[in-house]
């Protein structure tokens, strides 16, 4: 690690220039990758992106490596010698990626498997939210044990909200008014994970907020909000998301302050004093009250997706430069500036999407990128030399704005265009604020 440390001060010089470029691994392969690589194509700090497995939009930006598996990933990282690896999804963290390359003495934006518990267990988290003293909501942990009737009397009155207790991929939670289904759900979560939990229902407004963090310091991105549900007026089933905008009006100046006070700076004093400290970014899930004060409904250990695609372009300062100063605990000594733009993103989505999927329909008609709006790539390869689909969530289109609307306006003029099967999207994304 001391090699890299130097190398790092050698690279932007005693004066802050950038004297030679980073090469960077990022590893996923979904629109949050995509929008990673395209950060980190526009940073003058870096000169060479990797991404595995990636897709057809990082392909154009980055050189692509079909791997996915930990122990190959940890591989590819040492054979391209790169400065760093900026981890997107969730999982390879739980699975220990970071903890695998430090033994490399490879940097990794992302935490260790220890610290990224936080998303991997939603017990622990809660336990090291109510260690520190951290807004949430009340909640009961059941088992084959437990009164289920009870638990569900103590939080009655309003939706009940249950939580699998295990990594679930954004799937692991059901809000329903329904007392079977809420039992229905908690037996068949205790049955195959030994445990489940039911929370108390926070009411309000959510919005999210990403930390970049360190053993230093850290820094708040814009807020934004996104879109779960499939259909417009925010019915039909839960997604992966649908479309997202920043900043977010719900999210004031107030309640930034609260948020800090009472949220990120106690999760940063308890991250930074680990034996390894907290390297990444940790997503806090928000619930806003009618008194603006705002709670924790959970923690990612990762950027959000959609939430990735409309707050990197936010940043006015180098990207490249940020991550790889949290990778190596120097995240205080830089100086991270954000634009005044709006920023809303749309996604399209194949056909039947939440649901199974059908992948390898051509899609055509992508408009030319620009400085004001693009189109990020999530399931998308090419086949024969062919763009097609090869996912849920296909795509989607960013507008970027003097104004929420403006924004909006470019994303929609974008996605309007697009040509795929079946294919469909939210018209009303960013109507709370709108």
């Amino acid at each position: 690690m001391e090699e890299k440390s130097f190398r790092w001060t050698y690279l932007l010089g005693s004066d802050g220039t950038n004297m030679a470029g980073l090469s960077v691994l990022v590893v996923g392969g979904g629109g949050r990758e995509h929008a990673i690589c395209i950060g980190l194509s526009q940073s003058e700090s870096v000169s060479e992106i990797h991404c595995a497995p990636g897709n057809a939009g990082t392909s154009k930006i980055a050189t692509n490596h079909n791997f996915s598996e930990v122990a190959d990933l940890i591989h590819l990282a040492f054979q391209l010698d790169v400065d760093f690896v900026v981890a997107g999804p969730e999982a390879p963290l739980c699975e220990g990626l970071s903890d695998l390359l430090a033994k490399m003495d490879i940097p990794c934006f992302g935490p260790v498997a220890s610290l990224a518990r936080l998303e991997g267990s939603k017990l622990h988290a809660k336990q090291v939210m109510e260690a520190n003293n951290v807004p949430t909501a009340k909640f009961h942990v059941l088992s084959k044990d437990s009164d289920i009737d009870a638990a569900l009397d103590d939080f009655s009155g309003n939706p009940w909200v249950i939580k699998r207790d295990v990594l679930a991929g954004g799937k692991g939670v059901v809000v329903t008014e329904d007392r079977s289904e809420a039992e229905e759900f908690i037996k068949q979560s205790i049955s195959t994970d030994g445990s489940v939990l039911l929370e108390d229902f926070l009411p309000g407004e959510e919005a999210s907020m990403l930390v970049v963090m360190d053993g230093s310091g850290y820094v708040c991105l814009p807020a934004s909000q996104d879109h779960k549900r499939e259909f417009e007026g925010d019915k039909g089933r839960n997604t992966g998301g649908m479309g997202a905008y920043a900043p977010a009006p719900v999210y004031t100046q107030s309640v930034h302050e609260k948020t800090v006070e009472r949220i990120v700076e106690p999760m940063h004093n308890y991250l930074s004093s680990r034996k390894v400290p907290y390297r990444g970014v940790l997503y806090c899930g928000l619930m806003i009250d009618n008194k603006g004060d705002p709670y924790v409904v959970e923690f990612n250990v990762r950027f959000g997706d959609p939430e990735c695609q409309i707050t990197l372009p936010l940043i006015k300062s180098d990207l490249g430069k940020m991550l790889h100063a949290a990778a190596n605990d120097q995240l205080e000594s830089v100086n991270v500036e954000f634009s005044d733009k709006h920023a809303v993103t749309v996604v399209l989505a194949a056909e039947n999407y939440p649901g199974a999927v059908e992948k390898g329909r051509q899609i055509h008609n992508i408009p030319q990128d620009s400085d004001d709006g693009w189109v990020n790539h999530a399931g998308t390869k090419i086949s024969e030399g062919v763009l097609v689909s090869n996912g849920g969530r296909v795509l989607s289109c960013t507008g970027l704005g003097d104004s929420l609307q403006e924004a909006a306006n470019i994303a929609y003029s974008i996605i309007d265009k697009i040509e795929l099967s079946g294919s469909h999207y939210r018209r009303d994304i960013g109507h709370k604020a709108l």
